[in-house]
């Protein structure tokens, strides 16, 4: 049995909640960091666009079973909003430490 969540084929989360990703979507994960820079005006990694995908995923705005591309233009109007979610948790995430440390 495959303990292993699929969001998408490639990224499939464990058990544990750790994101295992496919190195052959290394390339379709920047190409959408580079589109979504555009789309959004933030700076964005692949990490926020996994981030974005798992959100997206979660309220079943894309579809398990259907290979992600980076010339989709669908797929990054449906990442935007996500994405720009996730940086501001991220941008919270580290004010909230920045200030414990001080």
């Amino acid at each position: 049995m495959n303990p292993n969540r699929q969001i998408v084929p490639g990224i499939s989360v464990s058990s544990s909640g750790q994101t295992k990703i496919d190195s052959a979507l290394r390339n379709v994960l920047v190409d959408l960091a580079i589109d979504l820079e555009k789309a959004t005006k933030l700076p964005v990694n692949i990490e926020l666009v996994v981030a974005a995908i798992r959100l997206a995923a979660r309220k079943y705005k894309i579809e398990p079973t259907k290979p992600i591309t980076a010339d989709d233009p669908a797929l990054v109007g449906i990442l935007v909003p996500h994405v720009k979610t996730a940086f501001s948790l991220l941008q919270r995430y580290h004010r909230t430490n920045l200030t414990e440390d001080d």
